[in-house]
């Protein structure tokens, strides 16, 4: 049984949401140990009413913890992520560190929530951007077998962290008063702009951001010969990524028959009405857990072609949500198994 957890990361923009979901969610922990780096330790952090002391992470910080949640940067991961499970601790990881790690289950728990039986200590938590996309997939791929992804997708600035987030704020007033503004974080300006490159430059022209999106789709749906073609924009949108996709399936999928299979789909909301006006946007999808579908149509260019529009919340579902509902599905587990034994 899990009986005690580290919060990795726990001052950071994901860190902090995890800690407010497992309030919300009452995640059954009797012990939380909160660890962050040596600038961030030895201060203050309220959780559950109480006050707690942030400590600094170090290799031998897990001692006595069975589970652990960590949101930090790839080096960190690599190095944190064994360290913990030599402890004893099972890791859930949000970096990209792990992801295709053949050893590694890459786990979004409405899509696969089997593969968490398979983990080796370290269970990873995919992308933000493909998260919610395999979301939308899953439903239409168990119907009628996706062949083919075409996504262009619109990520707001949190996804760049607590400075991508000012950069946007302070970026804004300062194009709005004429002045002049230093960027840091992204490499053009992101206020009234939009910036076509999210990553560092991978293969083909493709950006380490887009190739994450092909082969994370592949590896949670357990299929290979899904083609998938992404385009990743940075927005200045302060949070929720949104995403145009256009699937092509083996069989043809209806309109009707699609929303009907989004709409029954755990951790999917539909929204689509277009003469009233009504589809996800980031204003109406920030601070909710679930991944909303919308303009749900027809591609006129292809006759097993569907097109949709989804926007979810990168900071939510596409990070801490995900890694605590797969806390909770690994707790949900062990007790089906003491209760078996």
């Amino acid at each position: 049984m899990y009986e005690s957890l580290a919060i990795v990361g726990a001052t950071g923009a994901v860190g902090r949401i995890i800690l407010a979901l497992l309030e919300e969610r009452e995640f059954p922990i009797e012990r939380v140990k909160f660890l962050a780096s040596k600038r961030s330790a030895g201060g203050p952090i309220t959780f559950r009413g109480r006050q707690h002391l942030i400590e600094e992470l170090t290799p031998t910080a897990f001692a006595g913890i069975d589970l652990a949640i960590g949101s930090t940067p790839d080096e960190v991961a690599r190095d944190f992520a064994p360290a913990a499970v030599k402890a004893g601790a099972v890791v859930i990881d949000e970096s990209g560190y792990w992801r295709m790690d053949p050893q590694v289950p890459l786990v979004i728990p409405e899509v696969n929530p089997e593969a968490v039986d398979d983990h080796r200590g370290i269970i990873a938590s995919p992308n933000c951007s493909t998260t919610q996309m395999v979301q939308a997939l899953k439903p239409l791929h168990d119907a009628a077998r996706v062949r083919r992804v075409i996504v262009s997708t619109y990520q707001a600035t949190s996804g760049a962290g607590l400075s991508g987030s000012r950069e946007l704020e302070e970026g804004t007033r300062a194009e709005i008063a004429g002045e002049k503004y230093k960027y840091e974080t992204f490499t053009h300006p992101i206020a009234f702009n939009l910036i076509p490159q999210i990553g560092s430059p991978k293969q083909q022209g493709y950006t380490s951001e887009e190739i994450k999106m092909v082969r994370e789709t592949r590896k949670i749906l357990g299929d290979e010969t899904i083609l998938v073609c992404p385009t990743c924009v940075r927005v200045p949108v302060a949070n929720c990524h949104s995403e145009s996709i256009l699937v092509e399936t083996e069989r043809k999928l209806s309109v009707d028959e699609a929303r009907e299979l989004f709409a029954a789909t755990p951790g999917l909301v539909v929204v689509d009405d277009l003469d009233a006006k009504q589809y996800p946007m980031p204003r109406t999808c920030e601070g909710r857990n679930e991944t909303f579908i919308g303009r749900i149509r027809e591609d006129l260019s292809s006759p097993n072609g569907l097109a949709f529009w989804c926007v979810s919340d990168n900071l939510r579902k596409g990070a801490a949500t995900n890694a605590v509902q797969i806390a909770e599905l690994l707790v949900s587990r062990a007790r089906q198994a003491a209760v078996a034994r």
